[in-house]
């Protein structure tokens, strides 16, 4: 493997098509694509401040390094990439990617970040910016704070444990997604998706879990929830809070301690393909 220590590099494709290479300590500075078409990498305490660092490449471990943010959309059709304890700075980072692993990382500007990618694992990852994970799929998550609307539009097979999301629109038009032991804030949670469960989370959402086929709720708290469950179909949910209102479901089951209001308009639904079971009335 050939080395590469303490060097600045500059210049358009400084390295490209770079094979069996080791980074430590580097600079790569003006120049896009510096190490476009290479694989077989392992660069460590490097930093990246120009565009396209890591395009098309495969086989890549990246650790302790830094990605500035004039590094811009940074990874693309890149595939086997593993990244540890890195300063991930640039939006658009990941897109049209595969088999991504990030472990303790910071991307402070995610707009825009992870889309059309493909075996996604996260873990104890922070990430504020919005459109995150949009029409990604084969995601695991475990340890995500985001801070950023409209995350995982489109996303599909997702899981997803002991994470906090602040995020409108979180999972519009998702298929198959799981959250466990997790805390999701932002209004209109999941409108449009199929399949979805959510196993004892704290969801806060205004006129959240609408437009759903195949909603199932697990042991969780709904709070300062309300319009939730219109026009959804196949509700299977065990909520064990106080719900402020739910309007207007298809169809399913929704057991609940508590609701301030509940909406059943026969011209819209009919009330018997909906049971609602209410503890305290």
């Amino acid at each position: 493997m050939k080395e590469y220590k303490n060097g600045t590099y500059t210049g358009e494709r400084a390295l490209f098509a770079s094979k069996d290479a080791s980074f430590d300590n580097c600079l790569f500075k003006d120049g896009e694509s510096p190490l476009k078409e290479s694989s077989n990498l392992k660069i460590n305490k490097t930093t990246f401040a120009w565009k396209y660092p890591l395009w098309y490449c495969t086989d890549v471990l990246v650790e302790n390094s830094l990605i500035k943010e004039t590094a811009r959309s940074g990874i693309w059709y890149t595939k086997n990439i593993t990244m540890n304890n890195c300063d991930i700075k640039s939006p658009k980072t990941f897109r049209r990617a595969e088999n991504i692993v990030l472990n303790s990382c910071d991307i402070p500007n995610a707009q825009e970040t992870f889309w059309k990618c493909q075996k996604i694992k996260l873990n104890q990852v922070t990430a504020k910016g919005d459109y995150f994970g949009m029409n990604s799929e084969d995601i695991e998550i475990t340890g995500l704070t985001l801070d950023g609307n409209y995350c995982f539009d489109g996303g599909k097979n997702i899981v997803i444990r002991n994470s906090t999301l602040h995020s409108k629109d979180s999972f519009w038009n998702s298929e198959n997604v799981t959250v466990i032991n997790s805390t999701i804030i932002g209004e209109y949670l999941a409108w449009n998706s199929k399949n979805l469960t959510f196993i004892n989370c704290t969801i806060e959402s205004h006129q959240g879990l609408c437009y759903i086929d195949g909603l199932k709720l697990i042991n969780c708290k709904l709070v300062n929830t309300d319009l939730c469950f219109e026009y959804c179909s196949n509700i299977d949910a065990q909520i064990i809070s106080h719900v402020d209102s739910i309007k207007n479901p298809y169809s399913g089951k929704i057991d609940v301690e508590s609701v301030g209001e509940l909406i059943v308009d026969e011209k819209f639904v009919d009330p018997k393909k909906t049971k609602i079971n209410v503890k305290q009335k």
